[in-house]
């Protein structure tokens, strides 16, 4: 499978129910699509797990995709906890490397963090992320009918809806990135980019986490794949609409709130805040990633160290970073790097009764840094570019409303553009002024510190992950795509075929597909 084979050309005329499909019913259901399903037993939880686990919780449906194993085996997996269905697929180790190790997170990754000095594009790995497509493919169409909702999530699966177009599949589908969009400048760095990312135009509606990346994401496909803005919507040339907004993924703060009062009792938050006495902590909860700054973050630590000497013996940074994608070379030679810079800033300001830096790879559950949260001061929040970041949110939420810590967060990460009243927004490459905003942190008074805490309180639970969820939804079944531009209720189907796309060399002309 190449790109050659795919298209994201829309017909007028929808075609039948697929034959392997449920038989039809009136009832609508909700199926979700990422590229790894979090079982119930799983540890590994981030937040796109807890996002979706909390509309599992409320509304039901059913969790389609990777199980996280390698193995041979094609057969899928069924299994049902309360209201939630999990359908789950081993991955082959060849599918393993080119489609998540090689495309996904060596090509995409980097270049929707604006890394493309670190892309290593190969046609093999292109051509194993568009077969592992083509498998999650057969596996939906072979459960979903025109009725379902379908949420299609991240990366890792953006030519999915034109797959299941070929398919006969009709019901409406979204699809959600988690990730932040670089400008379209960057976009266009991609091979074949044109065609691969013009499939996006295959959804009713695309969400993206900031409007900064819609923007982006809407001057991309009007200047690269011909589209038209009309209204908030986006007439794409193959015939068809698709929106394409901002959707800010939130939380839970009520029940992060309820879980760092009770995560007070768990032995590992026991023994952290009965090894902080007489010293106030610092916080960063990250994957060892080189989008989180985590380089930089350290060094800006280390100047604080050296600027105020008042904090010395008094000031503690637990870093917990678990390592991940230790297969790929640029996060192996960056975990060299922070080890580094940990052992560099502890041998030159510990004490025989104080080490600065706490640096710990390994996970703990949500349960657990709920607790940690509520302990530190300070939290450092400091991606070089990133979606979201749920960690700054979470921070929030798990204060205690009577002496609350303080948020340092990069002005490139997508939390940014709500919090940033109540935080100390920071450049992440200005390793002083970084510095000297840890400080102010560790020297804010009571009263400041409350203030900003109501304002993001009060912004959290208003763009609440229920609130995310259901904004995402009301949009995928607002019906007024198709009726705008006539379209039967149904949408309409993608073909593809053996024709080649042929690349424009004017950039504002989409591929023509001959």
């Amino acid at each position: 499978m190449t790109l050659d084979k795919v298209s994201f050309n829309r017909s007028a005329a929808p075609r039948g129910p697929a034959s392997n499909a449920p038989a039809a019913s009136n009832a609508s259901r909700l199926f979700v699509v990422s590229n790894r399903v979090m079982l119930p037993e799983s540890t590994q939880t981030g937040g796109l797990a807890h996002a979706l686990s909390s509309l599992f919780d409320r509304r039901g449906g059913t969790w389609m995709g990777w199980s996280g194993r390698l193995s041979s085996s094609l057969t899928p997996k069924r299994r049902s906890e309360g209201d939630i269905d999990y359908l789950t697929w081993d991955l082959s180790k060849e599918e393993f490397n080119g489609y998540y190790r090689d495309y996904a997170n060596r090509v995409l990754w980097p270049l929707l963090h604006g890394r493309t000095d670190l892309m290593a594009f190969s046609p093999a790995a292109l051509q194993q992320y568009l077969a592992v497509n083509e498998r999650f493919a057969d596996q939906v169409a072979a459960e979903v009918r025109d009725q379902d909702i379908l949420w299609v999530h991240d990366y890792h699966l953006i030519p999915l809806a034109s797959m299941l177009r070929t398919r006969a599949v009709q019901c409406r589908i979204g699809f959600f990135l988690h990730t932040p969009l670089p400008a379209p400048h960057t976009l266009v760095t991609l091979p074949h980019h044109r065609a691969l990312l013009g499939l996006l135009a295959a959804y009713d509606v695309v969400g993206v986490q900031t409007h900064a990346d819609a923007l982006a994401l809407r001057s991309y496909l009007c200047n690269e794949s011909g589209a038209r803005e009309q209204g908030d919507l986006l007439a794409v040339p193959e015939g068809g609409l698709v929106r394409v907004a901002a959707f800010p993924i939130g939380i839970d703060p009520d029940a992060m709130q309820d879980l760092a009062t009770h995560a007070q009792e768990l032995d590992e938050v026991r023994d952290l805040r009965q090894s902080l006495v007489g010293r106030e902590l610092m916080i960063g909860v990250d994957r060892l990633d080189y989008s989180k700054g985590l380089p930089q973050r350290l060094r800006a630590f280390g100047r604080m160290l050296e600027h105020n000497v008042e904090l010395s013996g008094r000031a503690s940074f637990l870093q917990v970073a678990p390592e991940s994608r230790r297969e790929v070379g640029e996060y192996r030679r960056l975990s060299r790097e922070v080890q580094r810079l940990v052992g560099d800033i502890n041998g030159h300001h510990s004490a025989p009764d104080w080490t600065p830096v706490r640096y710990v790879n390994r996970g703990y559950p949500h349960s657990v840094l709920a607790g940690f949260y509520r302990l530190a001061r300070v939290a450092a929040v400091t991606p070089l570019r990133d979606g979201m970041n749920l960690v700054a949110k979470e921070f929030l939420a798990c204060q205690a409303e009577s002496d609350p810590g303080v948020l340092v967060l990069s002005e490139f990460a997508g939390a940014a553009a709500e919090l940033g009243d109540s935080a100390l927004i920071v450049n992440p490459y200005d390793v002083d002024g970084c510095s000297q905003a840890m400080s102010r942190a560790y020297a804010m008074g009571q009263e400041e510190r409350r203030n900003r805490w109501h304002t993001a309180m009060r912004i959290l639970r208003r763009g609440n992950v229920h609130h995310w969820c259901d904004e995402f939804l009301a949009a995928l079944e607002e019906p007024s795509v198709r009726q705008i531009a006539g379209l039967p209720a149904a949408s309409p189907v993608v073909r593809c075929g053996s024709r080649r796309v042929h690349e424009s060399r004017n950039p504002r002309q989409s591929p023509s597909w001959a």
